[in-house]
């Protein structure tokens, strides 16, 4: 008798028990499309030159940007050593943004207005494997390099472009965009920018209201700075 209270005791405990609580797959999916926007946001913001290195550690200017990004990522905010890298961070992103303005350029004028962006985006889910015509776009880029100015005085020219080149190919139009790049930005367009440089000019006030420029820079800025820093972070542990 005893024995079958026992039983009965054990069997409606093991009924009672709740289940244990499971951790919602909604979660785990929305820590990964976060991930994923700040990890797209920060590869739009630093345009890597080799985006296929995810340790960008392979080209010394790669590794120069992410080397003062982490430094930022460990510095306190606000700070005047934050603002001095911030500052040397904006002036390597603005060399980047320079020759990707000049592609676009280009782009619009042979037609592409439209699929400029797809044309240009670039990101380290970008495979070698998907490259139709790599010799010759390899080739493209190195007469871009050597011929025109597009990529400033860069020794090595940026490896992103390699797909930008291959997908004109494809198009029929990387010789026209090698054509045309040549008279928009021959090589002695760096020389003679610099000459004009030096020149006196009269200063100008362009815009009443610099502070709302500025202040618009600032925020979208400060937003990449976080979702980057973030990202970094996460890596970093």
């Amino acid at each position: 008798m005893e024995e079958r209270r026992r039983f009965y005791h054990y069997l409606c405990c093991c009924c009672c028990e709740e289940p244990t609580e499971k951790s919602p797959l909604i979660s785990d999916t929305l820590l990964y499309f976060d991930r994923e926007v700040k990890r797209r946001r920060a590869e739009e913001a630093n345009l890597w030159n080799e985006p296929q290195d995810v340790s960008h550690t392979e080209r010394d200017d790669d590794r120069e940007l992410y080397n003062l990004l982490q430094k930022r990522a460990k510095t306190r905010r606000g700070s005047e050593g934050y603002r001095r890298l911030s500052f040397d961070i904006s002036a390597h992103r603005q060399v980047r943004k320079d020759v990707k303005d000049r592609w676009r350029i280009l782009l619009d004028n042979l037609g592409f207005s439209n699929e400029a962006d797809s044309l240009l985006t670039v990101t380290s889910n970008t495979s070698y494997k998907t490259l139709r015509n790599p010799a010759e776009a390899r080739r493209l880029l190195g007469i871009l390099s050597a011929e025109t100015s597009i990529f400033e005085q860069q020794s090595i020219p940026p490896e992103r472009y390699l797909f930008v080149l291959d997908r004109l190919i494809v198009l029929d139009m990387g010789t026209e965009f090698v054509s045309i790049a040549r008279r928009f930005y021959p090589q002695e367009t760096i020389e003679s920018s610099e000459k004009d440089t030096t020149e006196p000019t009269t200063a100008v006030l362009v815009s009443p209201c610099p502070e709302e420029v500025g202040d618009v820079g600032e925020k979208e800025e400060s937003s990449v700075e976080v979702d980057e820093e973030s990202f970094l972070v996460n890596l970093m542990e």
